[in-house]
């Protein structure tokens, strides 16, 4: 029981069940170091849905890699989703030399990360506490930051009409994802991240954009709003979900008592878990009647927390 939420407490969400996790998993890729995961899964059940979850590009050393995100993983893994957390190339304690040709943000070998990690089920499918539970034909990805960009371009977005649409990804989440680069950027900015310049059209995989009311990004004069690109442009935005009153950090979603957590908002918080989850469960085939709720509940006990915006 948290005694720090309030409204959101009346969110509907699946009891939690005992979950298990590996790490560090190495996932061998050519050409470099391994890849390393952390896997959170449910204890209990087949057929379970898997979410890759892909870290930003944060402030802390340990939060931007598979040891983040705690908040996210461990509430979605206790309610029957496998979690798989990579350190993308990216991260400062285990990823690639910053100075290597793509660094610091190497965010073409994180979309590659993404692919090896799917391709890898095989190996994660034979951990003793999971072997045979994983369902590969309910995968999804979300990302937070930095990693919505990297889910972004795995759910069909396109960079200088370049496709790294992955099939076998079946619906995205994307958490104070970046918007639209190029001539949205302030000039200081276009240039050293020419690769925000991004096409959201090409998104079909049903998607969440979720969104912090006050998340001012410092790349663009555009405002809180510029992170909602991709629901305005992409046909496979089914919602956008804005929080109230909190940034960037969504009220704490990389980590509890983090650099990254701008807000530390507990209910916010369990809005983005409980929603998130909720549109998951959705998405994946799980069952649909708790979103239709959630989103209930929002116009009442829940009211001013957050609101979902539904793609006409």
């Amino acid at each position: 029981m948290n005694r720090l939420i309030d409204r959101s407490r009346a969110l509907p969400t699946p009891d939690a069940a005992l979950s298990v996790a590996y790490a560090p998993i190495r996932m061998e890729m050519p050409g470099r170091p391994p890849l390393e995961l952390r896997l959170t899964a449910p204890a209990a059940g087949d057929h379970v849905p898997v979410v890759i979850l892909s870290h930003g590009f944060g402030p802390s050393n340990a939060i931007p890699s598979k040891d983040g995100y705690a908040p996210l993983a461990q509430f979605w893994a206790e309610r029957g989703m496998a979690v798989i957390q990579p350190t993308h190339a990216s991260a400062r304690i285990g990823g690639l030399d910053p100075a290597l040709p793509g660094g610091p943000y190497f965010w073409r070998e994180r979309v590659d990360e993404l692919r090896a990690v799917i391709d890898g089920l095989d190996l994660l499918d034979r951990l003793p506490a999971i072997a045979g539970r994983l369902d590969r034909d309910r995968i999804a990805v979300a990302g937070h930051s930095l990693g919505g960009h990297t889910c972004s371009l795995a759910l069909g977005a396109r960079l200088r009409g370049e496709d790294f649409h992955d099939p076998r990804i079946r619906a995205g989440v994307l958490l104070a994802a970046p918007g639209r680069g190029g001539g949205d950027l302030l000039p200081a900015h276009a240039a050293r991240l020419d690769f925000l310049d991004v096409d959201f059209t090409t998104i079909r995989v049903p998607t969440l954009v979720v969104c912090g009311e006050r998340d001012d990004p410092s790349f663009t004069d555009r405002g809180p709003d510029w992170h909602a690109d991709a629901f305005h442009d992409a046909p496979g935005a089914e919602a956008l979900l804005t929080i109230r009153a909190v940034g960037h950090g969504l009220g704490g979603i990389a980590g509890l008592d983090a650099r990254e957590t701008d807000t530390e908002d507990p209910d916010a918080l369990e809005a983005v878990r409980r929603l998130t989850l909720a549109w998951l469960r959705r998405a994946l085939g799980v069952e649909a009647r708790m979103w239709a709720r959630s989103r209930a509940v929002l116009d009442g006990a829940a009211g001013g927390l957050a609101s979902v915006r539904i793609r006409a």
